[in-house]
């Protein structure tokens, strides 16, 4: 929870005593977004459409800090509308020296603007008037008022306003460190008072606004002639009294500094549309701060906690007694007790918690925390279960008609596998159902969920460090394990109602929930590697390395570090004198596109080198990984994740099985190195043929294309013929890979100029092919201008089962991002639609093996490929099974064929 106004504050020195008296918190916006732009690095903040956010996260991360610290009870950010303001009007050159402001920049104060909307903070910018100048009227009529006044700016001319009830925070370093300015402070730093400042800066000057100083006056100089004189305009009536160069320079320049006199002073009657009063903070508007959120994906550590814990709400909740802020009426279960407390507890659903020693290899249950809905709760240790404990804790878990939630349903049930226990029953996972209700956000951390959707800050179980443990040594751990269970209970039944309202609750339980439970099996049993194999070739790739080092320095002439971006540059642009890249912060780029230009565009061997260099690299590196990651066992077991990917496809990681490339020859080589285990005869692979162009011409009933695919004859060859008007025997290669590379193209939103860049070709050329395509496939045209326009309207698109990808950037006023929202929504429905239909087969193939007694079993699911172990005898029913329910898993218009090939290893099973 927020701390009392009473803590000290992030900025330097201890914040006043806030009292009875109301505190006002005032923001100068433009000041701070800025700081912030140039605090944080802005290629680290990009959302994947491409949307600079540093400057909103530093402001936000600045505010959410100040709201902790200051615990202020009324609160304002003031922004400047324009430059054109009433000291433009009296100096023309006010601020022009300032340079354009950064494009990375401009957009991102809308941003703020909607973030600070969203937690009900009010927001004023005056035409004419800058935003100091709307800060210096409410803090002069706060201060009247009796209320305590804090501003938060990075412009010095706010000195001028410190009091003994007006203090301000000036930032120091980036927004991090704030710096507290009050009268004594002033006067400190400048030998002033806060009233005198405004003829020291007057007198100064202040190059970033482009108002002159006087020639040889420093700011030593200023303060000594206003501590002499009391003030400037005392000064200036008695200027023929200061002697030497100084004076003459002053009396030469008086004019000029009157001038910076009245555009210092800082306007006090600014005409606002409210005052102090009615700035009272309100609770934020939660689900719509959410959506800023998600929408400018801040998946950051504590972030969303530290902004949340602001929240006024958070106040009325009041402090949390126990962890979690929610009453459980836990116990820790002694040997021979959870039998007992099973019988009086699990009929109704129960939350499960677990401390697992899995990440730290033991791969075991360390701790387990169970709760109800009504309050009891319970932790136990496994390793400390009696035999009767065990088998009532086994049948419960096994047991199909008693309701589980759990977070992370698969890595719970595969640790949970380690001791040999089988989960049946699962009805949530809430790590799950937070993918399905926002598939675009970064967290999936159950603190994270509890603090979004229950207002509930968790205390980690495992220490306050948040490190896993492997018991319960006091009171404090137990409790928060079992608070955690409880709240993903409650998570539970939000989540539930959430989509249940959205139309994904189905979806969770037929597809989601199912496909995790098999993943974990899939897991443990891994696939069995060729270690040698994988080593002879891992030798093999570092050896091309090498070689390629060798003949890039012959090349050159010299020795240079290839995996020196700096030096690579020098030597391509600088010694070589080659064609100039793309600019960028660091030089000119030398990515893989960047060489692979290089090489189309000169004769020089080098680009050439360094792009084999690189790709051998990284098969070395890739193998290497395979090779480290073969378990004890002999066989290498991934880790599949469904809440990665917006569009619903798996992803797996340690290894990454999706990296290993699939159409060279270097990838068909790893691939040899992935084989049949012990006790089983073969492997057999499966996939659908062109299964995102059957379901575009699902979705679009585009009758053409989908007579294309009844026709039986090549697609690609069939298109062709339509779409260049020759007879199917007269398309060429180079037509059939036009077409290709455009219809895979569209399912990917591939605009014209991608198209282009993808084929070699012109811009026009590329344009004029998807038109022609367009003519003879209208429905697929329709369609795609059809989806777009009605995501634009709902905020979404869905797949066929249901599954839902917000993208409210369609109707950004940003190009860019709007763009590469339009791209995604193109993309959304046919990749996700046929990610769930691969997830369909998976389930209907795994089902069928079990109902047909068959020992053969699923151990990969890379890209759209399924990889089955095949048992002794089993290959023809297996092939003839796996044929049958892929073929079976949806009903498209375009029918769904399936592709099955057997072998010893994983290319030899290819097809």
């Amino acid at each position: 929870m927020a701390a009392k106004a009473e803590k000290t504050s992030a900025a330097t020195g201890t914040a006043p005593q806030g009292g009875e008296r109301p505190r006002l918190l005032l923001l100068d916006g433009h000041s701070l977004a800025y700081r912030a732009f140039y605090a944080l690095p802005v290629e680290n903040f990009n959302t994947t459409t491409g949307q600079p956010t540093n400057a909103v996260y530093g402001f936000a991360s600045m505010l959410a800090n100040t709201l902790r610290d200051e615990q202020p009870t009324h609160l304002a950010v003031a922004f400047d509308v324009s430059r054109r303001t009433w000291r433009l009007e009296e100096f023309p050159e006010y601020k022009a020296t300032r340079s354009a402001t950064p494009d990375e920049f401009r957009s991102q104060v809308a941003l703020i603007g909607e973030l600070l909307d969203t937690m009900h903070v009010q927001r004023f910018a005056t035409e004419g008037y800058e935003a100091d100048d709307v800060i210096a009227t409410l803090a002069t009529q706060a201060q009247a008022l009796g209320y305590e006044v804090l501003i938060v700016t990075g412009d010095r001319d706010s000195f001028q306003l410190v009091s003994d009830h007006v203090t301000v925070l000036y930032p120091t370093k980036g927004v991090s460190e704030l710096t507290r300015f009050t009268p004594g402070k002033v006067e400190e730093k400048y030998g002033l008072t806060p009233a005198q400042y405004p003829d020291f800066a007057a007198l100064r000057g202040d190059p970033s606004d482009n108002l002159p100083g006087i020639p040889g006056v420093g700011e030593k100089t200023a303060a000594k002639w206003i501590n002499q004189f009391g003030s400037f305009a005392e000064l200036a009536e008695r200027a023929d009294e200061v002697k030497g160069k100084a004076g003459e320079n002053l009396r030469a320049h008086l004019e000029s500094v009157k001038l910076n006199r009245r555009l210092t002073e800082l306007v006090r009657d600014v005409e606002l549309p409210c005052g102090p009063e009615e700035l009272a903070r309100q609770p934020y508007d939660r689900d719509a701060l959410d959506n800023v959120l998600d929408t400018l994906e801040f998946r950051h550590p504590n972030f969303r906690e530290r902004l949340y814990a602001a929240d006024p709400s958070a106040e009325e909740q009041g402090t949390q007694e126990v962890a979690g802020g929610v009453a459980v009426e836990g116990r820790v279960l002694a040997a021979g007790e959870l039998a007992d407390w099973l019988a009086e507890h699990a009929g109704g659903p129960l939350g499960v918690a677990t401390v697992d020693a899995w990440a730290l290899g033991a791969g075991s249950v360390s701790e387990v925390a169970l709760a109800t809905a009504q309050g009891p709760a319970a932790w136990f240790d496994p390793a400390a279960l009696d035999e009767k404990d065990e088998r009532a804790f086994a049948a419960w878990l096994a047991d199909g008609a008693r309701p589980k939630a759990l977070h992370n349903a698969k890595n719970v049930t595969r640790v949970l596998a380690e001791h040999g226990w089988s989960v049946d029953g699962v009805s949530m996972c809430t790590a799950l159902a937070a993918y399905l209700v926002k598939p675009g956000r970064r967290s999936f951390a159950l603190d994270d969920l509890s603090v979004e959707y229950l207002g509930r800050e968790l205390a980690p179980a495992g220490g306050e460090d948040g490190q896993l443990a492997f018991g319960a040594d006091d009171e404090a751990e137990s409790e928060a394990l079992m608070v955690q269970a409880r709240t993903v209970l409650d998570l539970a039944d939000a989540f539930a109602a959430r989509l249940e309202q959205d139309g994904a609750l189905r979806l969770l339980r037929e597809v989601e929930l199912p496909t995790s439970a098999l993943l974990a099996r899939m897991e443990r049993a891994g696939i069995a590697a060729d270690r040698e194999h994988l080593e002879r070739l891992e030798q093999r790739f570092a050896g091309e390395v090498q070689l390629a080092v060798k003949e890039a320095h012959a090349a050159v002439g010299h020795e240079f570090n290839l995996g020196s971006p700096k030096q690579l540059q020098e030597v391509l642009f600088g010694e070589l004198g080659l064609p100039k890249t793309k600019k960028t912060k660091t030089g000119y780029t030398t990515d893989a596109d960047a060489l692979a230009w290089l090489a189309a565009q000169t004769e020089h061997e080098l680009p050439v080198i360094m792009l084999r260099h690189r790709e051998q690299a990284k098969l070395r590196v890739t193998v290497e990984g395979l090779v480290k990651t073969i378990a004890p066992d002999g066989r290498i077991h991934t880790t599949f994740s469904q809440i990665v990917a917006a569009t619903g496809r798996l992803s797996s990681t340690d290894p990454n099985l999706q990296n290993v490339p699939v159409r060279t020859d270097e990838g068909r080589a790893i691939r040899r190195g992935f084989v049949v285990g012990e006790g089983y005869e073969s492997l057999l692979t499966a996939d659908y043929s062109q299964i995102e162009l059957r379901v575009m011409a699902h979705l679009s009933e585009d009758e053409g294309l989908i007579a294309a695919f009844d026709s039986g004859e090549d697609l690609h060859t069939t298109v062709g013929s339509y779409v260049f008007s020759v007879p199917p025997e007269q398309v060429d290669a180079e037509m059939r890979r036009k077409i290709k590379a455009m219809s895979y193209g569209l399912a990917y939103g591939l605009s014209a100029f991608g198209l282009s860049q993808q084929l070699g070709i012109e811009a026009a050329e590329a344009r004029g092919l998807m038109e022609t395509y367009f003519q003879r496939f209208g429905g697929v045209r329709d369609y795609l201008q059809r989806v777009v326009e009605e995501a634009r309207v709902t905020g979404y698109t869905e797949t066929l089962m249901g599954r839902r990808r917000y993208l409210p950037d369609l109707t950004s006023d940003n190009r860019q991002r709007r763009e590469m929202a339009e791209r995604m929504a193109l993309n959304a429905p046919i990749q996700g639609s046929a990610a769930d239909i691969v997830k369909v087969a998976m389930l209907k193939v795994d089902a069928a093996l079990a109902q047909e007694g068959l020992r053969s079993r699923l151990l990969l699911q890379v890209h759209d490929e399924i990889v089955v172990e095949v048992a002794p005898g089993e290959r023809a029913a297996v092939e003839e099974l796996v044929r049958r329910e892929m073929a079976a898993a949806y009903p498209l218009r375009a029918p769904l064929d399936v592709s099955v090939g057997v072998g010893p290893d994983w290319e030899s099973a290819a097809h």
